[in-house]
């Protein structure tokens, strides 16, 4: 990543995931080369305030939507995944694996 902000570089990484498919905290921290900082992609994503930056496509690492309380309406998160196709049952993603987005094998 070309910055040396690990709040810019989460951005940026989050931009690069696919419509249709979603990562987690842990995912992009471990990319990022700071494994146990799930928690601050978190924070990071909590500052978002533009559709931009995708953060509705990063879910934790069971593939629920602990996030959703950080959109506009508890329900944007989901209706956002679902617009592209993913599946939300009690905030929880069907097909977890199918649409996970890891980006150390999607990025070289």
């Amino acid at each position: 990543m070309p910055s040396t902000n690990f709040f810019t570089n989460v951005y940026l990484l989050v931009s690069q995931i696919p419509i249709g498919r979603v990562t987690s905290y842990g995912a992009i921290a471990k990319y990022l080369g700071s494994p146990r900082s799930a928690r601050m992609v978190g924070w990071a994503l909590n500052k978002v305030n533009t559709m931009e930056i995708p953060a509705h496509r990063v879910v934790n690492k069971q593939g629920l939507l602990t996030g959703k309380y950080h959109f506009d309406g508890i329900t944007l998160m989901q209706q956002l995944l679902e617009n592209e196709g993913i599946v939300v049952i009690d905030n929880q993603i069907q097909e977890f694996g199918k649409v996970f987005w890891d980006p150390h094998k999607e990025l070289l």
